[in-house]
Formats: structure tokens, C-alpha cells, sequence
């Protein structure tokens, strides 16, 4: 697990961390004390994982795309 701010992380960092962070809730053989830490980073790496995918998924939806389903452009999303 890193001391990386999870805002600061890249989609792929965050869920690879998010990965291990519940492989080691899994087991079951961390402290109360580290459980709770280790909770509370994985809430927010999972946060900043959907926050990323919901700013992918609107850049996506935002590509306009021709007649025959070629892409053109994109056009403006509300909130960007």
C-alpha cells in the first residue's frame, strides 16, 4: 500500500491498490487497528475509481458519431 493521496493516483494505480487492500481484508490476519485503516483507503480508492469511470464514460458518451456510425467529433458534455 502506498502514502500516495489517493486524488493524486491514475485509475490503474488506485485499483491496483484497491486490489490488494481487499486481498489483505481477506485474509483476515491484519490488526483491528490496520483493518480499519486499511478500510477506510480501500472506501476511497473505490471512490476514486468510480469518479475516474464516470469521467471516462462521459468523455465516451460525448463522441459524435456520422451516419454510418463513424466517429466525427465530440461536442461538449455539461459538467466537463
Amino acid at each position: 500500500m502506498t502514502e500516495t493521496p489517493v486524488s493524486e493516483l491514475s485509475f490503474e494505480q488506485a485499483m491496483k491498490e484497491l486490489e490488494s487492500v481487499v486481498d489483505r481484508l481477506e485474509h483476515g490476519d491484519v490488526p483491528l487497528d490496520a483493518s480499519i485503516s486499511l478500510y477506510e483507503r480501500g472506501a476511497a480508492l473505490k471512490k476514486r475509481c468510480e469518479e475516474e469511470l464516470k469521467r471516462a464514460e462521459e468523455k465516451v458518451a460525448a463522441i459524435t458519431l456520422d451516419g454510418e456510425g463513424a466517429p466525427t467529433g465530440t461536442k461538449p458534455v455539461e459538467g466537463l
